[in-house]
């Protein structure tokens, strides 16, 4: 039976869809999933009443977390993770032949489990052999972790549920402490229409955390407002300084080497929040 699904992006704003079909719906240990059909997304993965994800736009998101940080380090081996259970990114990860381990902490399993059997051009890398995937919490894996990854991606949820810890100074803080000496981290920072107060804080806590902290931007249309943003810390290689030699050819959607520096280029009313 076909039905319309609404996100509440804001209490007074919305984005909605028409839904062909329910594969799955359960309240896991940590949230509410949803699996479903979509007529103009393909299947979709909903999170406590969220889209994550979506067959259609998906390239954008995994894409932007994955390619920024990993051109900007010179030689990234062992790649962190937290979240992102649908495995998107990591499918990003492996496309760089320096990675030589790629590890993914979920702490929700069925996001893991559904997403192999509902959304494979997603999750159809996470039984490469040079993939890790621990279903545990990601905020306790940093805190145990130290000087071990080159580049660590938070592939989180809002900061809401389980994923609360995952926008705090001492995360941030843990993070540096789990990276290598030149080790670089990105985390999905949500859209500056509607969570400008979440934006400012998260780039202000990682400056205070990192020598080298940037804000970039990338188009999605199933995230609230479309234009979503995403925060880098480094602890010496900057995004903008990256030489062309770097870049190597691999199958993209939306990242090139022009729109990597590119997105760092960002609306007067985006800056202003990094100011």
């Amino acid at each position: 039976m076909e039905f319309w699904f609404t996100e509440k992006q804001t209490n007074d704003f919305g984005i909605t869809m028409r839904v062909k079909k329910t594969y799955h719906s359960e309240k896991t240990e940590f949230q509410q999933l949803d699996m479903v059909e979509t007529a103009e997304f393909g299947n979709m993965l909903i999170l406590d009443g969220m889209v994550m994800t979506t067959e259609k736009d998906e390239f954008v998101y995994h894409e932007m977390v994955a390619h920024v940080p990993l051109f900007t380090h010179p030689n990234p081996k062992h790649v962190l993770v937290v979240g992102g259970g649908d495995g998107g990114v990591i499918r990003e990860i492996l496309k760089h032949p320096t990675v030589e381990k790629a590890t993914l902490v979920e702490i929700d399993g069925k996001v893991i489990e559904y997403s192999k059997q509902y959304l494979p051009s997603i999750a159809g890398k996470l039984e490469d052999p040079r993939v890790e995937v621990k279903v545990d919490d990601g905020f306790m894996h940093i805190a145990k972790s130290d000087h071990e990854y080159d580049v660590i991606m938070v592939d989180s949820t809002e900061p809401v549920g389980p994923a609360v810890n995952l926008f705090t100074k001492g995360f941030y803080e843990g993070i540096s402490k789990a990276l290598k000496e030149d080790g670089i981290f990105v985390a999905q920072t949500d859209n500056p229409w509607f969570h400008e107060e979440l934006i400012k804080n998260a780039y202000r806590d990682v400056k205070e955390t990192f020598p080298i902290t940037r804000l970039y931007t990338a188009n999605i249309p199933t995230y609230p407002s479309g234009l979503w943003t995403f925060t880098l810390g480094s602890k010496k290689f900057d995004p903008l300084e990256v030489s062309d030699e770097r870049f190597h050819e691999i199958e993209t959607k939306y990242y090139t080497k022009e729109i990597h520096k590119a997105a760092f280029a960002l609306p007067k009313f985006v800056k202003d929040l990094t100011e």
